[in-house]
């Protein structure tokens, strides 16, 4: 599952999701294909010391790369208001972010210089974790001038993600204990107009281009803006700081700012919303797209084939893609149909069916959905020190998914908390027309989103000390993303999927990820329309139907996104059979695991080096450690 944060077009490399979330930090790029040009062949460049600071001592270069990683953090901020906001920052509170053509091209900018400034420093001498920071920084760089390739500027919005999402959402994600709070709060809502006018533009820059979202998801983007654009100002989603005053404040500054904030919603918010709306049903959509996949736009194949290596960190093409996920999804069904002759069925096709019609495997209401996740959490807390060493101190929460723009969502995802543990990390589950959700799959999808799963790697890596602030909310979706898959299977491994529905529902999830392979470089690389991936899923999965319906709109949406968690998954399972050989009986899945998620998300190239490093260490330790013991057998002897 995602996270609950999705990335902005701007910067989907993983997410992970929104521009002004923590976890995400949002670069623009640049408006031109040049761009894209250069940072290619920077790439493959040395970014060693200039001669001219070859001579600084260590203690200069790593006050001089701690400026950088400084520097580059503040700038992300000031330009990243909502997010700072989030991670509890407040200088920003009452801006938005400029969604303007021109700051993503004062962003490409910043971009370039942080590179070359990063190019002057030699990192000899300095400490493992100094130099990966300067690796990951140089890594996350080059890839948003990468991305140039797709001009993400230009599709701001879908039914996941964009103003219309991201905005509502905001207000449950900050804290307010006083007036200003708020004050500063109906200062943004005052600078909707001038954000949508903005959006508005790029949108029609990009259809001018011949590049934009297709038709279908337009329209589910329109019924989210026309939602925003009426009803009375005390229903908006905007209005929710109005349920939790706090107690302190008094009776006559609760009166004005209800006043002021109404005010602003009825004469600022839904006026913008309902121009943008107007604008999305006369124009936008009209000339939207027909196709459903991304090689329908411009530049749409070179676009596809750099999502699949940001979001997957590797150098993968689309047809390896496609083929590894036709091999997986081969290598699945046996072990599902070993479950379905548990069960007492002859084959796959005559237990989906049994499945779908078996109403004790679908929920019965919203409130069991969020019971059954909690007692799964329940259940795999007291394990988990046997999968790692060290526990996160953030707290969990299992919460209904926000009611706004849910029957768009995924069956559950996780919201990470705030780094000082303000506001718990939460699995929100989608509670929207519970009774058709199927139950086998919620155990595995319990582990994935909270933990050993989400929770305990991204809260591990927003506790980390001693490194600069941007890598503990580093996002890589294959890292990310491919933990939290690789966590449900732990849960078997320390004794849980007792019951052989829930056992099979694992199975549906690796399945379900495999299928996602295939028919992700399908829409977009092999041109299958929308109706062949509907029916790839029913093929080859259980699924209720509500789920695939909104899984197929997630890919067409979101170009190769989801083409990281298996990625993520295999290969951590790769190097776990490369350490167990290597170690043998000595190898030790806590230390392994400790291993994996020491230094927050990496990309999987950066990954393997380190874990393989690790192993080098181990084996080295096992020899020295042998050696003691027939040392001192030698002196007992003597």
């Amino acid at each position: 599952m995602p996270l609950a944060t999705r990335l902005s077009p701007v910067s989907r490399r993983t997410g992970c999701r929104r521009p002004f979330l923590p976890w995400l930090i949002t670069l623009g790029v640049c408006l031109l294909l040049p761009c894209a040009v250069w940072s290619q062949s920077f790439k493959a460049k040395d970014l060693g010391p200039a001669p001219q600071l070859q001579t600084n001592t260590l203690q200069d270069r790593t006050a001089q790369l701690n400026l950088i990683f400084h520097d580059y953090w503040e700038e992300t901020l000031k330009h990243s208001p909502e997010m700072a906001s989030t991670i509890g920052d407040q200088r920003y509170d009452d801006q938005l972010s400029d969604y303007s053509a021109e700051a993503y091209n004062d962003s490409l900018a910043r971009g370039e210089r942080f590179i070359e400034r990063l190019g002057t420093v030699d990192t000899t001498g300095m400490s493992d974790q100094e130099r990966l920071s300067k690796r990951l920084l140089v890594h996350d760089l080059v890839d948003r001038q990468e991305s140039a390739v797709c001009e993400p500027w230009q599709t701001p919005v879908n039914q996941f993600s964009g103003i219309q999402v991201d905005l509502p959402m905001l207000a449950g994600l900050l804290s307010f204990t006083s007036a200003d709070d708020y004050d500063h709060y109906i200062a943004r809502l005052h600078k909707v107009p001038a954000a949508i006018l903005q959006i508005s533009t790029d949108m029609m820059l990009g259809e001018e281009a011949g590049r934009s979202e297709p038709q279908f998801i337009m329209r589910k983007v329109l019924t989210q803006v026309n939602a925003l654009a009426t009803g009375r100002p005390q229903d908006s989603p905007f209005a929710s700081p109005l349920q939790r005053f706090p107690a302190s404040m008094s009776a006559q500054d609760r009166a004005q700012i209800r006043t002021a904030l109404l005010t602003a919603i009825h004469t600022q918010v839904q006026p913008a919303f309902g121009h943008f709306a107007k604008y999305l049903a006369a124009q936008y959509i009209p000339d939207a797209r027909k196709n459903d996949g991304i090689w329908a736009t411009k530049n749409g194949d070179a676009c596809y084939a750099y999502l699949i290596q940001s979001y997957t960190t590797t150098d993968l093409t689309p047809e390896q893609v496609h083929q590894m996920g036709v091999a997986d999804v081969a290598r699945i069904e046996p072990q599902l149909l070993a479950v379905v002759h548990q069960l007492g069925y002859n084959d796959l096709r005559s237990f989906h069916e049994a499945l779908l019609s078996n109403p004790k495997e679908h929920a019965q209401s919203g409130a069991q959905l969020i019971g059954l996740y909690q007692h799964y959490v329940d259940q795999m807390e007291p394990k988990l020190p046997d999968l790692v060493t060290k526990l996160p101190s953030a707290p969990l929460k299992v919460v209904p998914m926000p009611s706004f723009g849910s029957a768009d969502q995924v069956p559950a995802d996780y919201q990470p908390g705030t780094p000082d543990g303000s506001r718990p990390g939460e699995i929100r589950v989608n509670t929207t027309d519970a009774t058709s959700r199927l139950l086998p799959q919620v155990e595995a999808i319990a582990y994935h989103e909270g933990v050993p799963g989400h929770h305990l790697q991204i809260s591990l890596a927003q506790e980390q000390t001693g490194i600069p602030e941007f890598r503990r909310f580093e996002m890589y979706t294959a890292f990310v993303e491919g933990w939290a898959f690789y966590s449900e299977q732990l849960g078997k491994e320390v004794g849980f999927y007792r019951d052989p529905y829930s056992e099979y529902g694992m199975l549906e999830n690796q399945m379900w990820r495999a299928v996602r392979l295939v028919v992700d470089t399908g829409v977009h690389y092999k041109h299958w329309t929308r109706e062949e991936m509907v029916q790839y899923f029913h093929d080859h999965t259980a699924m209720d139907d509500i789920t695939i319906q909104e899984e197929v709109d997630r890919y067409i949406a979101w170009p190769g996104q989801a083409l990281g968690y298996d990625m993520g998954r295999l290969k951590i399972l790769e190097l776990r059979t490369e350490a167990q050989k290597a170690l043998g009986k000595n190898f030790n899945l806590r230390a392994f695991h400790d291993e994996a998620l020491d230094s927050g998300a990496l990309p999987l190239d950066i990954l393997q080096q380190r874990i393989e490093e690790w192993i080098k260490q181990q084996q080295k330790s096992a020899v020295h450690a042998a050696t003691q013991v027939n040392s001192s057998r030698t002196t007992e002897g003597n």
